[in-house]
């Protein structure tokens, strides 16, 4: 105690260097900004800049608005908006909202609503409903840029051909005849020369073009034009930034007040929904990218983001900005660069502001047709070819094509407009639509249901279901989310009268929860089909049954009403399920017989398979079965029962041909150690279904792994460690050297297990090449080989890399495989 504590007298004489609880007293702490973002800042300041410019130039505005507006979206959004990593500024999705603003109320009075929709913004982000503008249809929100951008394109491909663009799109069409005929050769020189400068340069081949492609395309277009306009001498319009001391300032606004309302409105939706997507967006791009040493990047607070553009739009509208939301091209491009805090976005803003005092000279050689011609592929670009086929492959093309007809011959408000009533109208029509179909197999009527069950069809499922013969054995397969109440007692008066003149009914559906009367037995389990056997809670009927009932609740609350046998369980002869026994109620791997607690987890199994599943995957089943199997793959995996192949690798019956073992081993082949339950299986992949690749999958906390770690030499020798004998390379494969050992995502295996899962899944690689008819495809070009580790803890598959010596395993990342 002594030793710890110091003496009265002493503790007396003891002086604090500084106050307890506190840090050190040293200097003020130094504002520092980490290289990589330094780095992303310039990027995004080198696309910002001449898109700035040329987004002003479309709108009609001064073109140091769109300075003002990349700056204060810089430096404002970027420190008080609620994600890190987007870039926000005047935006193409912008563009012909700000121009029809200008076109009607001036210049000063579009700032006025600048920051009017700002005051909206803080509004909303204030009563937290930012989430609520995620509900607007992705198909609207694609059409109403698409329409945007077709807009943006045929006006600036006006000014591209020396012209003026008009104030409409028809308009614009209406013109561009006589506009090709008057074109101006200097004006579409320059604009060629920064198309091609657009497209080519990021295809630059070779090293060298991996370098250079790092430099941005817009950028280097814009200054290529440039630089080719003013050595040739060419006579075109030029950028023109009037003196500060003369920069439009916003007023108070002048016009109607509904015009003006429906203005502020139209402002702070376009913002808000693309600020708010282009969050999600980013953090998707975050997501996906590589973890690297500054940490994790938090996610969006999507409030917070709101009440950061607001704030921005209220500063860039009172010093006469445009109005400013998240940029798509410049957020990904500041996530591309390897930003890691907003401190990028911010710097990046720092940069406008100086290149707009410091550069005016430079800026004013910019030829307009070379900012127009650069806006108007940013306008092509929003017509996106991929979220075009992802409405067509959701069926919702219709939405998407109003919406954008709409921007385009109406304005953006009135194309949003119409196309959420549309989408309103497509959904109600989803809804109303069902079909009902009747067939007859082998005795068994088949009533199908496809869509949702309303009033609205009632008479078309009571017509069909009366062509079901008296004391016919029905089965009525329900594929829909919802069923309202007429259809539910038409389907249930049915089932009683149907039943009570000696018929029988199964009633399937996918909708858990769907219950059409009592369940006569006790099979009340509600679980999905990949509900797992063990600590699985039943929703059990609260009273009992009678035996020999009509009605049974299947496994997903689907009724039926077929009559029980004499086994119970709605199957003559079928096992018994009881209700008062739970699933795995004594204990995995402990049975009592045919009809014991094992028994029934099985049965009950197979009855949510036949009645939830089968139903899915019968046409499926039926298909494969005529044309035979055809696997892409063998995949060889552990036997343990936590890999779950199909989960894991999102397959199918017919996709996968799957050999299981003790280790996932692959014997040597040869007489003495070989395995012909192992090589016959190989053989018949490769050569009679030939298969394109096979994939040895190990997996975390292989049981395998672990009795080989732990095994002494000598002993009885079981089959097990006669098989685990085969493992034994993969044991000697370890290298004393810890730099050596095989990584996982870029750190090394947590411990000699999980080593050794690597270096097997390495080791039996090499002994599948070993093999003829495996040796025979390779040398053909014919296979693959893949190894993989399943984590069963983080659920995280990881790859081995191509080339990587004795094992680099890397992380399979979460990707958005529809964008």
């Amino acid at each position: 105690m002594s030793a710890c504590v110091p003496a009265r007298a002493d503790s007396a004489r003891t002086q604090h260097v500084h106050p307890p609880h506190r840090p050190p007293p040293g200097g003020p702490r130094r504002f520092r900004v980490a290289g990589a973002d330094v780095s992303a800042a310039v990027a995004v300041f080198l696309i910002a800049l001449p898109l700035s410019l040329g987004i002003a130039l479309a709108t009609g505005a001064p073109l140091q608005a769109g300075l003002v507006a990349a700056a204060v979206g810089g430096i404002v959004a970027g420190w008080l908006g609620g994600c890190p990593l987007q870039v926000s500024g005047p935006a193409a999705g912008l563009t012909v909202v700000t121009a029809d603003l200008i076109q009607r109320y001036g210049w000063r009075t579009t700032c006025a609503i600048t920051v009017l929709a700002g005051l909206a913004q803080l509004g909303l982000g204030c009563l937290r409903v930012a989430r609520s503008a995620l509900a607007v249809s992705p198909a609207i929100v694609h059409g109403m840029l698409a329409g945007i951008g077709v807009t943006i394109a045929v006006a600036q491909l006006h000014i591209v051909l020396g012209g003026t663009p008009q104030s409409s799109v028809p308009d614009n069409l209406v013109a561009l005849p006589a506009q090709l005929a008057n074109l101006r050769p200097a004006d579409v020189a320059v604009s060629v020369l920064t198309l091609t400068l657009l497209l080519l340069w990021p295809r630059l081949p070779g090293r060298a073009g991996q370098l250079l492609g790092r430099l941005p395309a817009a950028l280097i277009a814009v200054a290529g034009a440039t630089a080719v306009a003013a050595l040739a001498g060419l006579r075109v319009p030029k950028v023109d930034l009037p003196s500060w001391s003369s920069h439009a300032l916003a007023t108070l606004p002048e016009g109607p007040v509904l015009g003006l309302v429906a203005a502020v409105l139209t402002t702070t939706l376009v913002c808000s929904v693309q600020s708010l997507l282009g969050a999600v967006a980013v953090d998707k791009l975050v997501a996906a990218r590589p973890p690297g040493p500054a940490g994790h990047v938090k996610r969006s607070d999507l409030d917070r983001e709101l009440l950061g553009q607001g704030a921005a739009n209220i500063v860039s509208g009172s010093l006469g900005g445009l109005p400013i939301a998240g940029v798509a091209v410049r957020s990904s491009a500041n996530v591309a660069a390897g930003a890691v805090s907003r401190n990028s976005t911010m710097l990046h803003g720092v940069l406008v502001v100086i290149a707009t005092l410091l550069m005016v000279p430079a800026l004013e050689l910019i030829p307009l047709a070379s900012l127009a011609s650069l806006v108007m592929a940013v306008g092509l670009k929003m017509v996106s070819l991929n979220h075009i086929r992802t409405v067509t492959r959701h069926r919702e093309v219709l939405v998407y094509a109003v919406t954008t007809g709409g921007v385009v011959f109406f304005g953006v408000l009135e194309g949003v407009a119409l196309g959420i009533a549309v989408a309103v109208g497509v959904a109600l029509h989803r809804l109303t639509r069902t079909r009902i179909r009747h067939d007859e197999t082998e005795g068994v009527h088949h009533v199908q249901v496809r869509g949702q069950l309303t009033f609205l069809a009632v008479p078309r499922l009571s017509r069909v279901l009366h062509q079901v013969p008296h004391g016919a054995r029905a089965v009525v397969e329900l594929d829909g989310s919802f069923m309202d109440h007429a259809a539910y007692e038409t389907l249930q008066d049915w089932q009683k009268t149907h039943t009570a003149q000696g018929g029988s009914v199964d009633i399937t559906g996918r909708r858990p929860g769907t219950r059409i009367s009592e369940p006569a037995d006790a099979d009340g389990c509600r679980c999905r089909p990949w509900t797992p056997w063990r600590n699985h809670q039943c929703e059990r009927p609260q009273s009992g049954t009678q035996p020999g009932g009509t009605g049974r609740q299947d496994t997903t609350g689907g009724a039926t009403g077929t009559k029980t046998g004499a086994g119970g369980a709605g199957t003559p002869g079928g096992p018994d399920v009881r209700p008062d026994v739970a699933a795995g109620s004594d204990g995995p791997g402990r049975s009592s017989g045919p009809s014991g607690p094992s028994g029934r987890e099985l049965a009950r199994g197979i009855s949510a398979f036949q009645r939830n599943t089968a139903p899915r995957v019968r046409h499926e089943l039926a298909r494969l079965a005529r044309e035979g199997q055809q696997p892409s793959q063998l995949f060889l995996t552990c036997a343990d029962s936590r890999v779950v192949t199909s989960m894991i690798t999102s397959s199918g019956p017919g996709d996968l041909f799957v050999v299981r073992n003790v280790g996932n081993l692959v014997p040597m082949p040869g007489d003495e150690s070989g395995d012909d339950s192992v090589a016959a299986a190989i053989e018949y992949a490769v050569d009679v279904l030939k298969v394109r690749s096979i994939t040895v999958c190990g997996h975390s906390g292989c049981g395998a792994m672990q009795a080989l770690l732990s095994a002494e030499p000598g002993g009885a020798q079981t089959p097990l460690k006669r098989w685990l004998r085969h493992g034994l390379p993969s044991l000697e494969r370890i290298p004393e050297d810890e730099d050596t050992w095989p990584l996982l995502a870029g750190r090394r295996p947590a411990d000699a297990a999980e080593q050794l899962c690597l270096a097997n899944v390495v080791q039996q690689l090499e002994h599948l090449r070993a093999h003829e008819a495996v040796s025979r495809a390779l040398d053909a070009g014919d296979l693959e080989l893949h190894g993989m580790y399943f984590h069963v803890g983080e659920a995280q598959a990881y790859l081995l890399a191509e080339d990587a010596g004795d094992g680099v395993f890397e992380l399979v990342l979460e990707t958005d495989l529809t964008a």
